[in-house]
C-alpha cells in the first residue's frame, strides 16, 4: 500500500522518520511529506502531492489541544470530523461563521451539514482510536472569552491549525485519508507549563509505527 504522511512540523513524526531511516522494515511504501502549520500551507503542499502521485491511503498525524477534559493529555485520537473555527465575521461581542453568513452550502460537496466528515473507509474503520471532532483555527485560543465562545458555538473536542484543510482536499480529490492526533495541552488559557507535548509526540509516533507495521 502506498502511504502518505503528512505533518504540519518535522518534530511531530520525528521519531517514526529516524525508525524508517533506520532501515526498519515496514509492509508499506510511506512517503513522508512535512506540508507547514496552518491551513494555507497544508493545502498547498497536499495538493501538490495528491496531483502528482496517487496514494491508497493519506495520514495527517500531528498534535492538537483538547476542549474536552475527558481525553488524557498525551492521549492519541482520531478525528473524523472537522470544522472551521474561525472563517466568518465577528458581528460587535458576536460571531457569524461562513456557513450562517450564506456565502457556502453547508450540505454541498465537501460539506455535510456544515462539517468535513471522513468517509466510511475499512482501514479507518479498523482503527481503535478514540473517534473525536475536530475544530481547524487560524489563532491558537488561548483566552477566556475566545475559548467559551468556541466550545459553545462549535462543541469540538479538539483544536489544530491544519485539519479542515487536509480533509478539504482529501474529500475533494476522492483520497482516503484518517487524521491522527496526539493531544499535547487542553484548550485554556494559554499555560504552557500544563503542556505534555513530549508525550504526545512520542505516543503519536509509537502508534504510527505500530499502524504502518501491520499487512
Amino acid at each position: 500500500m502506498n502511504v502518505l504522511l503528512l505533518s504540519a512540523t518535522d518534530g511531530e513524526v520525528g521519531i517514526l522518520k529516524d525508525y524508517l531511516n533506520s532501515g526498519a522494515t515496514i509492509p508499506h511504501n510511506v512517503t513522508l511529506l512535512v506540508g507547514g502549520v496552518g491551513a494555507i500551507a497544508t493545502t498547498f503542499s497536499l495538493t501538490r502531492a495528491l496531483m502528482q502521485q496517487r496514494y491508497d491511503l493519506v495520514i495527517q498525524a500531528g498534535v492538537g489541544g483538547s476542549f474536552d477534559a475527558e481525553i488524557p493529555l498525551g492521549a492519541v485520537v482520531q478525528v473524523t470530523a472537522e470544522r472551521y473555527g474561525d472563517i466568518g465575521a465577528e458581528d460587535h461581542d458576536d460571531y457569524i461563521d461562513i456557513f450562517d453568513m450564506g456565502l457556502i452550502d453547508p450540505d454541498k460537496h465537501p460539506h455535510s451539514n456544515s462539517w468535513l466528515v471522513s468517509p466510511p473507509h475499512s482501514l479507518a474503520e479498523s482503527i481503535a482510536l478514540n473517534k473525536v471532532t475536530g475544530l481547524t483555527i487560524n489563532t491558537v485560543s488561548g483566552n477566556e472569552h475566545t475559548i467559551a465562545m468556541r466550545r459553545s458555538r462549535f462543541g469540538c473536542q479538539v483544536e489544530s491549525m491544519e485539519g479542515a484543510a487536509f480533509h478539504y482536499v482529501c474529500l475533494q480529490l476522492g483520497v482516503p485519508f484518517v487524521q491522527i492526533r496526539g493531544i499535547s495541552n487542553y484548550v485554556i488559557p494559554r499555560d504552557k507549563s500544563q503542556w505534555r507535548m513530549k508525550d504526545a509526540i512520542i505516543n503519536l509516533n509509537n502508534w504510527l509505527i505500530d499502524f504502518l507495521g501491520r499487512a
